[in-house]
C-alpha cells in the first residue's frame, strides 16, 4: 500500500513551464553553455512558424495529487527543445525539430494479451476514464540528469482493472507508436523499433505508476510522447515508454529494447527493473550524484536518492531481491 504523507513540495514552488527530457546522449560538458545553446538551437522552430501536426491543448478541472513532491519544478521552456526520443531523431533537439508534424489523433491504445476484457481505448476514452490529476514527480534519467516535473494522468492501475487480468499474468509489457512515414529517423537509431518496455505486474499496479496525458497544464508535446505515456518515477526515465499503442498482458518478463540493447563491448548496459540506484553505476559513469538541469550555471550535483526519493513507497517491492543483481 502506498503510505501517504504530508508532501515535501508544495504546489507554490511550481515555476513557469520547465526543461523535460526523455532517454539518452547526455553531455555533460554541455551544462555549462546550455542556456545559450538552448537559444541558439531552437531559432529554426521559431521561424518555421506553428507545426501543422497535433499541437497541445489546455486541460482543465486537474486534481492536485498527494502523491506529488516538494522540489522546484524545473522551468519548462526548453522543454520543447531538449528531448530523448529516438524515433525522431538522435541529438537533443532532433524531437522538437522533427516530431512536430507527428499526427497523434486519432489515436488507439489496444489493451491485449492474459485479461478477461480485451480492448482497444480511443485517446478520449482514455481522457475520461478517471480524474485527471496533476503529479509533480521527480525524474531521474540514466545518463545523470534530473528533472522536476508535473505530469497530468491517473494511476494505471485504473485501466488494468477493467482488462481483468488472468492469474496467467504476472507481466505488462508496452510498445510505442512507430510509423517509418513519420518516423524516418528510426531507421539509424541503433536501438529496438518499435520501442518496447514492461513492468512487473506489482510495479504496474501500483498507485505512482502514472499513465500521462499532460504535463505543465496542457495536453503531452509531441516530442514528450503523446497523446499518452507512461511515468514511473522510482524507475530511470527510459522505463517510461512514450506514445503508447499497445499494453500486453503476459506471463514472462518481456523484451524491451534497452534490455536488448548491448553497449560497445558488446554486453547490456540496461536491465529489465532500472530502478535508480546510486549504488549501482553505469558500465560508463558513476550513478552517485545528478545534475539537476535548470538549476543555473554554476549549480552543483546533488546525491541520487534510491529509488529516487521514492523508497518508502516502493521498497517492499523489492523484498529480498538483490538490486545489483536485478538492475
Amino acid at each position: 500500500m502506498l503510505i501517504k504523507k504530508k508532501p515535501d513540495l508544495t504546489y507554490a514552488d511550481i515555476a513557469p513551464k520547465g526543461l523535460y527530457m526523455g532517454r539518452r546522449n547526455f553531455l555533460l560538458g554541455a551544462l555549462g553553455t546550455y542556456g545559450a545553446v538552448t537559444a541558439w538551437k531552437r531559432l529554426p522552430n521559431w521561424l518555421a512558424g506553428a507545426p501543422t501536426g497535433s499541437v497541445p491543448r489546455p486541460l482543465s478541472n486537474l486534481t492536485k495529487s498527494s502523491f506529488s513532491t516538494s522540489e522546484k519544478v524545473t522551468p519548462a521552456s526548453d522543454v520543447e527543445s531538449y528531448n530523448n526520443f529516438y524515433e525522431f531523431g538522435t541529438n537533443k533537439d532532433d524531437p522538437s525539430r522533427n516530431a512536430k508534424n507527428f499526427v497523434t489523433s486519432p489515436w488507439t491504445v489496444s489493451i491485449e494479451g492474459e485479461c478477461a476484457k480485451p480492448r482497444k481505448f480511443s485517446i478520449d476514452e482514455i481522457m475520461a476514464l478517471a480524474p485527471l490529476e496533476e503529479r509533480i514527480y521527480r525524474h531521474r534519467c540514466v545518463e545523470t540528469w534530473s528533472i522536476v516535473v508535473p505530469w497530468i494522468g491517473y494511476s494505471l492501475s485504473n485501466l488494468i482493472k477493467l482488462a481483468e487480468p488472468t492469474p496467467k499474468a504476472k507481466y505488462v509489457a508496452f510498445q510505442s507508436y512507430y510509423d517509418p512515414k513519420q518516423m524516418p529517423w528510426a531507421s539509424s537509431a541503433g536501438v529496438e523499433i518499435p520501442y518496447l518496455e514492461g513492468l512487473r505486474l506489482d510495479e504496474a499496479m501500483h498507485p505512482l505508476t502514472l499513465l500521462c496525458v499532460g504535463m505543465y497544464g496542457e495536453t503531452l508535446p509531441n516530442q514528450d510522447g503523446a497523446p499518452v505515456r507512461m511515468v514511473v518515477p522510482w524507475k530511470y526515465g527510459f522505463k517510461s515508454a512514450k506514445s503508447l499503442v499497445k499494453i500486453k498482458f503476459v506471463k514472462s518478463e518481456p523484451s524491451t529494447t534497452w534490455d536488448l540493447y548491448r553497449g560497445m563491448n558488446g554486453m547490456p548496459e540496461y536491465g529489465f527493473y532500472a530502478n535508480v540506484n546510486p549504488n549501482v553505476d553505469h558500465p560508463r559513469w558513476s550513478q552517485a550524484k545528478e545534475h539537476r538541469l535548470g538549476g543555473g550555471l554554476f549549480a552543483r550535483p546533488i546525491p541520487t536518492l534510491m529509488f529516487n526519493g521514492y523508497g518508502e513507497q516502493v521498497a517492499s517491492l523489492y523484498a529480498g531481491m538483490d538490486l545489483r543483481k536485478d538492475f
